[in-house]
């Protein structure tokens, strides 16, 4: 199967009401938030040539993303990464968060590029480029950044945690730490099993927190 990756441009605008409907699809197959945007929000991006899409043979989408900064471009977030259901497994993700890596370097440099997950799959990818695991609390600080998690099943756990845990991970690509130490890179294969055992951890821990949070309710509610 055979698909181009680019830039996304003012010929793709008509696209944009199929893209969103497939991030809605998405997010309701995975469990998880992938921020809500409009078609007007995507073809905004395609405008100001800040989103990556991947077309098939016949010009139709099958793989898209967008770049977003923050706190005045100190960092860079490759958001709304989606491959359509029958696309997937021909390295489509791996592609255009490439070329989305690439466009972000390319714009702003200095940037601290970042992204939080729950897939080890775009770990993988990730860790590729040259991200590494990051604390919470390296993420942007702007209200506007976390918005985007609120169409997520586990948002109320980010919340109760005053943002500093999560089920999610986050990750960063830092150009100022890979200038002094260019040979370190993370290894995802050696510790992806622990991640996957951490995730497990922090399910089991929030689910006993609810359940105890639960509790407390009912027993204010009985005296």
């Amino acid at each position: 199967m055979e698909y181009t990756v680019q830039v996304a441009t003012h010929e793709h605008r008509h696209l944009a009401d199929s893209i969103c409907l497939e991030m809605e699809e998405s997010a309701k197959a995975r469990g998880t938030g992938i921020a809500k945007r409009s078609p007007d929000y995507i073809k905004a991006k395609m405008l100001e040539g800040k989103a990556i899409i991947a077309l098939d043979s016949a010009g139709e989408f099958v793989g898209f993303c967008y770049i977003e900064t923050w706190e005045h471009g100190k960092f860079v977030a490759n958001s709304g990464l989606i491959v359509k259901p029958e696309w997937r497994k021909f390295g489509v993700a791996k592609a255009v968060k490439a070329k989305a890596f690439e466009l972000s370097r390319s714009k702003f440099p200095d940037a601290k590029i970042i992204g939080i997950t729950t897939s080890l799959a775009v770990m993988k990818i990730n860790s590729d480029l040259g991200y590494e695991p990051t604390t919470f609390s390296e993420l942007p600080v702007d209200d506007a950044f976390w918005k985007g998690c609120k169409s997520c099943v586990n948002y109320d756990v980010l919340t109760r945690t005053d943002r500093k845990h999560c089920l999610c991970t986050g990750m960063m690509y830092d150009p100022a730490v890979k200038e002094k130490k260019p040979e370190e890179k993370w290894n995802f294969l050696k510790d992806s099993k622990v991640l996957e055992r951490l995730k497990s951890i922090k399910e089991k821990m929030f689910l006993k927190m609810e359940g105890r949070m639960k509790e407390r309710k009912i027993k204010r509610e009985l005296v």
